[in-house]
Order: structure tokens, then sequence, then C-alpha cells
């Protein structure tokens, strides 16, 4: 990774353009919040950014700008309107009431390629000062240029103008190296440079690209390069694009996650967003969502079909088609098949919660296990705990949730229902099918099921009893 020596020393500040409205996406949601791998276009671009060392950050909004301020207003951003979207120069322009006076370097960028990395940002200010140029760009050779503008060099190598594929000759259309447009100017010079712009084109709108003619026409070279990987500057105008974009993104968050030790078994069918940390020796097995600020510890089996947001699993966890939201596991826990943790839940090392249990905002102690077929809401459960089938806790009387407290080595019987609020003391056992609303004391032992009446040869009679009706009902017809 290149260094910033030069950069370190001059201050760097960003213009972000996303005022655009993008019908292409078929959206109510504005462009640059649409997500990719559990966060906003948008965002990747301000991390690329800040990764980079960029100091300020200014993005310029316009259709639906509100909604884009609300999304991203504590991220350290400063906004600027652009009213009317008369075209990338005049959407840089309305950055300048912030950014007019910025004595060091100020890099433009768009807000749709989420995919852009802070290594390309930083070659590109490192090819700025290489050089006495008061304007640098990246550039993509693409093997399908379409859509993209086409940049034009001159004999030595420097950039003589970039030409809008709306307004290219033929001949212009057959090049290849392509704008993404990624600029980085000396602040002073943009801001004299804008006010020279003009509208006469296709569209009658102020193009960014024309700063190339201006600065080469008066004899300041432009400098450009080719970026490393062109996926980084891909843009995106529809959900299809979007779509391609969150498979790039899911790749490079795979392969972090596999040169750590993690094992994916099947990259193509694993899903993981954003900021998910995985422990070393940990498998996910294939249809595995984890999902933003997830975080496994190690030799951990994950999956199949599990999904897990927002929780802490311990090491030696197993999660098999299971989902886990907001909970935290500790070590060894083990859950599933066909099991979900809600909000609230912590799972102390060594629990067990089987196939079709339900967790809410409960916490269940060392070695405390619920099998199968039970729903656990608003509990506080003690270690080494059996929760036996079709057990649940009635937790919410129409109107407020109360608790259930179980202590350590209560024994709960089968298809028991603990009206809450309640009480079972330490080794307390339940049997099987009673119903508890009031509190069981330590080692006690309740029983609290109708006791069976037997009626010998009802059956039959009743059977009889019904044929003579219906054969009554009959001849009545």
């Amino acid at each position: 990774m290149s260094e910033l020596s030069l950069t370190s020393q001059t201050p760097v500040a960003a213009v972000i353009l996303a005022a655009g409205k993008s019908t292409r996406m078929k959206s109510s949601v504005a462009k640059p919040l649409h997500k990719i791998c559990g966060d906003t276009m948008a965002s990747f671009v301000i991390r690329a950014c800040r990764e980079a060392g960029v100091e300020r950050i200014v993005m310029v909004v316009g259709h639906q700008s509100e909604a884009v301020i609300n999304a991203l207003t504590g991220d350290g951003i400063e906004f600027a309107v652009q009213h009317q979207q008369k075209g990338t120069a005049n959407a840089v322009q309305a950055a300048e009431a912030l950014l007019g006076d910025w004595a060091g370097d100020i890099i433009t960028l768009a807000a749709d390629t989420p995919l852009l990395t802070a290594l390309s940002v930083r070659s590109l200010l490192d090819l700025r000062h290489s050089t006495t140029a008061p304007m640098a760009m990246l550039t993509a050779r693409l093997d399908n240029p379409t859509g993209y503008g086409r940049v034009i060099r001159n004999t030595d190598g420097t950039v003589n103008r970039i030409v809008e594929e709306t307004d290219a000759t033929p001949v212009e259309r057959q090049c290849t190296e392509c704008n993404p447009s990624l600029y980085a100017f000396h602040g002073k010079d943009l801001w004299a440079a804008l006010k020279l712009i003009g509208n006469s084109n296709a569209k009658g709108e102020y193009y960014l690209t024309d700063l190339v003619e201006i600065f080469s026409s008066s004899g300041k070279p432009v400098v450009a390069q080719p970026v490393a990987d062109v996926e980084e500057v891909l843009g995106v105008n529809s959900q299809q694009d979007l779509a391609a974009a969150g498979a790039v993104m899911r790749k490079r968050i795979l392969n972090r996650l596999m040169a750590g030790g993690a094992v994916v078994v099947d990259p193509t069918n694993t899903f993981v967003e954003i900021d998910v940390e995985v422990g070393q020796d940990t498998t996910i097995e294939p249809f595995c969502m984890l999902l933003r600020g997830t975080h496994i510890g190690e030799r951990c089996t994950i999956g199949p079909y599990t999904r897990i947001e927002q929780s802490t699993l311990g090491c030696d966890v197993r999660a098999i088609a299971s989902w886990i939201s907001y909970s935290t596991l500790d070590d060894s826990v083990k859950i599933g098949p066909y099991s979900q943790l809600r909000p609230g839940s912590h799972l102390s090392s060594g629990v067990r919660i089987g196939n079709f249990v339900e967790v809410k905002n409960s916490t269940l102690g060392p070695g405390a296990q619920a099998a199968h077929l039970s729903y656990l809401g608003d509990a506080h459960i003690g270690a080494a705990v059996n929760i036996g089938a079709g057990t649940i806790t009635c937790n919410y009387d129409g109107f407020l949730k109360h608790e259930t407290v179980i202590g350590e080595n209560a024994f709960i019987g089968s298809n028991s229902t603990l009206i809450a609020p309640v009480t079972i003391g330490s080794g307390a056992y339940v049997a099987a099918g009673s119903p508890i609303s009031g509190d069981i004391p330590a080692d006690g032992m309740v029983i609290a099921r109708q006791r069976p009446t037997i009626k010998e040869d009802w059956a039959a009679a009743y059977r009889l009893k019904k044929r003579a009706e219906k054969e009554k009902r009959s001849v009545k017809r």
C-alpha cells in the first residue's frame, strides 16, 4: 500500500456528488441510500475517504436531500444542496460555500461507486502530488465502455479532453479508456476554473469534465492513470448494477474472513455483510446470512441456513438452521435446528437450545437446556435447569410483560405453563402438564393438573346415542 508522505502534509477534503435522481433504479429510495452488504452506497464511499486520510467530507445532495441528510448525519459529514440538477460542475460549485477557502487538495467523486477503496483514493492523491499538475484523475479501461465518457490523451500521455458519450464522434466512442469521475485538484485552482465552464453541449449542462480542456488550454497539464481494478469504479445505476456490486463486496468480505482462518464451505451461497468478524477455524456452511455487527469466535459451526444479526457468539458454538438476533451466546452453546433467539437473549456457556424453541429477552445460566418445542420469554433461568418439551412462559397479560425466574438445577416437566410473574426455587420439580401461577419454594415439588375422572363404557354408550339421533333425522327427511 502506498504511503501518503506528501498527502499527509497537505490537508485533503472530498466532495461527494449525491444529488441525482437516477430514474433507472426504479425506486422511491434515494439512490445514495440503496444498500449493499448492510450499508448504504454513500457510506462505503465515505469509508474509503476516511481510510485514505481525508479530513473533511462535503456531500452534495439534491433529490430527496432531506432523506439523505437524515440518514448520514452524525458521520462527520457536511452537506451542500444543489437546488437544480444542472450537471456535475454545478454540483461541485454547490460545495464552494463550505470549501471556498480550503487551502489543501480537493477530490471529487460520486456516491454511487461503493466498491471504491482507500488504496485507489490514495493513489489518486499521490498522482497529483507527484507532478505540478493542477488536476489528476483516475481512468478505467473497459471492454464495454458504453455509458462512460471517453478519455482522449495527448501524445505525451497527458489528458487532452474528456468527451461525454452523447457528444463523442464515432471514432472517439471506440476509445476504451473511460472516465469514472474521480478527480483531485488543488482547491484554489478548482474554484477558479469552475467559473470558466459553459453549457454548450447536447444536454445543456455544466460538465466537470470540461476542466480538462480549461487546464490544458492554459498550459497546465492534466495527468491520469488507470485504476488497478476496474471493479472499484463501476457505477451503480440500476437494480442489476446494485446486485452486481453486492456480489463483488461479498466476495471481498469473504476473502478477508478466509484470509483470517475462517472456513467458508461455499462462498457463492454465503451472505456476509460489512463489519462482521469470524474467528479462526470457524466453519460457515452454505446459505448462511451473517448480518452487520455480528461477531463470532473460534471453532464454531454456523449453518447451514442460519441467520445471525447484531449478535456475539463465543468459541465452540454450534448454530444450525436458526435465527439469532441481537443476542449473546457464550462458549460451547448449541442451538437448533429451527430455533429462534430474539433480541435480548443471553445463553451462558454450555446452554443447549434444541429444535423449535423460541427465546426472547431471557438469560439462561450455564448448562441449562430446552431441547424442543418451548417458548421462553422475559425469563431468568439458572444454571443446569432442564426445560421439558412444550413448556412456555406466559409473560404477557395483555398490557404488560412479566418475568419468570427459575432457580438453578430446577426441573420443569414437559408441557408446563409458567404464568408470570412467578418464581420457581432452585432444585424444584414441576410435574409435566402443570400450569403454575404461584411461587414454588426451593427443592419443592408441584403437581398442578386435575385428577382424571374415568367413566367406564361411557364412549360406547355415547356412540350408540349419536347413531340413533342420526338415524332419526334421516327418517324425518
